[in-house]
């Protein structure tokens, strides 16, 4: 494994869960950025590498790697220090149902993609879209919130006390909720593993304010 391409966004939350996951498993990468306002994703050249045209991709020696979830999967696969998710078959369940709650559940229905629907197709206002956004967010961080601080397994992060395949989906999702100005006050232990996760360099290096293509 020589050259690690990730395609992606500054703003993206999914290729921001996947720069979480390759600075944690310390794996040295360039990125390839593109403005999806000018519809750079829809080019053939993309769309050679992802028919899809959806960011991120992570391109490993030639090979491309399409969705998040698979992504950071692939990459506990290509190096096997530094897991991000559990050997033990119940502790990787928790862990992954953590991920795929927010990857599945929230994501979906609050991309870029549904909201420009939303406001360019279903003539929406930015008020109703935000009422949208917020409701989503609640919904599945009222049981998390439940799901996390009932259970013994989460520590200092959201599966004991070392950051891995949870923590790079819930910290994007929390930094798009403050972006939208939702109430997270009634999620204190989300909050706590966010400021944790924010106080390790893997996480704020992959910020989305301090990528190149940042604007």
């Amino acid at each position: 494994m020589s050259d690690i391409i990730l395609h992606g966004m500054w703003r993206s939350s999914a290729s921001y869960r996947v720069r979480i996951a390759l600075n944690l498993k310390g794996l040295p990468y360039q990125q390839k950025n593109y403005v999806l306002a000018n519809k750079e994703h829809k080019t053939a050249e993309f769309l050679s590498k992802n028919p899809q045209g959806l960011i991120p991709a992570l391109e490993v020696d030639g090979k491309v790697i399409t969705q998040s979830l698979t992504i950071i999967e692939y990459l506990d696969h290509i190096k096997a220090e530094n897991r991000l998710l559990p050997l033990d078959v119940d502790e990787r369940a928790r862990v992954q149902s953590i991920a795929y709650s927010i990857a599945c559940e929230i994501h979906p229905l609050n991309n870029l993609r549904v909201l420009q629907y939303l406001k360019n197709d279903m003539a929406q206002d930015q008020d109703s879209i935000n009422k949208w956004y917020r409701h989503w967010v609640a919904e599945e961080f009222t049981a998390l919130e439940k799901k996390l601080s009932a259970d013994p397994a989460t520590g200092k992060y959201c599966h004991g006390d070392k950051p891995g395949f949870a923590d790079c989906f819930l910290i994007p999702q929390i930094y798009n909720a403050q972006r939208f100005d939702c109430d997270l006050s009634g999620y204190p232990t989300l909050m706590r593993i966010n400021k944790a996760c924010l106080e390790l360099k893997a996480f704020r290096e992959a910020l989305p304010e301090n990528q190149p293509d940042a604007i």
